[in-house]
């Protein structure tokens, strides 16, 4: 695939994945305020959404360079957001709020590992 090409799938990715996280974080935040619930559930889907794709291609599935450019790099690197999980845990450390700090590192560990091997899973179950 040309590089302009793939800079503009990459592109077009990142901002719907961008734009989805926006509307997750949005919707997250009318069921909690003190706990980012947004940023567990683009983390946990993220690592499903990532680890089915990439599973599927290891599995023999065709899926073009485009498709794989614009969701797993695209896609995927805008809606996931280590770096906000990770601002947000020291943040409620720093707020005195140790409870949720640990709540919130062990939940996105633990959910996101999970979230990796369920996507495998259903991608080796389908394409095998």
């Amino acid at each position: 695939m040309e590089f302009v090409n793939q800079l503009i799938y990459i592109g077009l990715g990142g901002l719907f994945g961008s734009t989805a996280r926006f509307l997750v974080s949005q919707f997250s935040s009318y069921i909690t305020s003190s706990f980012p619930l947004g940023t567990l559930i683009v983390n946990v889907t993220g690592s499903f959404l990532l680890a089915f794709i990439l599973y599927s291609v290891i599995q023999g599935r065709s899926i073009s360079p485009e498709f794989r450019s614009f969701a797993a790099i695209g896609f995927m690197g805008s809606f996931t957001t280590m770096s906000t999980f990770s601002y947000e845990s020291v943040r409620l450390f720093e707020t005195y709020n140790h409870y949720f700090a640990v709540l919130n590192i062990l939940l996105n560990i633990v959910l996101c590992l999970v979230a990796i091997l369920a996507g495998r899973a259903l991608a080796i179950t389908l394409f095998k």
